[in-house]
């Protein structure tokens, strides 16, 4: 299976608490809900392209526990998202919970995480997809497993919180699969790491040249 992570971001990285002010206040955070202004047609389109290449999904503690307390109540038969995450076998890393609470959570992961996740992306089938779960993101980015990224980026700076890539991340380049600017504003990408590339600008006989790789 295909790695792939999922995320709404805001120009400064944050992808904490998205959804409402008491998503997650984690921190101290007081700035949740700062997607909610952008949601349109277009958003919705991608997201449900999101879920339509579900295989498995994997969680974070604190991403599942927010979506196992939401989602089983979305009993709208016509809701492709719902239907989804309810009945899609989910994997759990946690150190603490031994007795997961959402319907078809088939594994808890406590410990060699990068280790299990492997093993899981060994298996046949389509995607195993990761939201949210910012912490579990940043560890498998280390681990260098993540095979591709889907970012919708908002034009809302949030000033801090959780972030998509730590401060001292591993550098990684990326190749661009996929770009759209959807109706609000907001930006989605496609990216696929590949090993960081650099560069350098220098000047020549009087003329400026470009060297990479230096």
């Amino acid at each position: 299976m295909k790695l792939t992570v999922h995320t709404f971001a805001s120009l400064d990285g944050v992808m904490q608490g998205p959804g409402s002010p008491e998503e997650d206040p984690s921190g101290g955070f007081d700035r949740g809900g700062w997607v909610v202004p952008f949601m349109e047609e277009d958003f919705g389109r991608v997201v449900d392209s999101w879920f339509a290449r579900t295989t498995e999904l994997l969680f974070g503690r604190t991403t599942y526990d927010l979506m196992a307390g939401y989602w089983p109540q979305v009993t709208d038969p016509d809701d492709a998202v719902a239907a989804v995450l309810n009945g899609s076998p989910k994997h759990l890393v946690s150190m603490t919970v031994t007795a997961p609470s959402w319907a078809n959570t088939v594994s808890v992961i406590a410990d060699d995480v990068a280790g299990r996740v492997r093993e899981l992306t060994n298996r046949p089938g389509g995607e195993l997809q990761v939201h949210g779960s910012w912490r579990l993101v940043q560890a498998l980015h280390e681990a260098g497993l993540v095979d591709e990224y889907r970012i919708i980026e908002f034009p809302v700076v949030v000033g801090e919180g959780k972030r998509i890539f730590r401060d001292g991340a591993t550098a990684s380049s990326f190749d661009v699969v996929e770009t759209q600017v959807l109706g609000s504003g907001a930006v989605y990408r496609v990216l696929r790491p590949t090993p960081f590339t650099r560069g350098a600008f220098s000047v020549e006989d009087g003329r400026e040249t470009v060297a990479l790789d230096v």
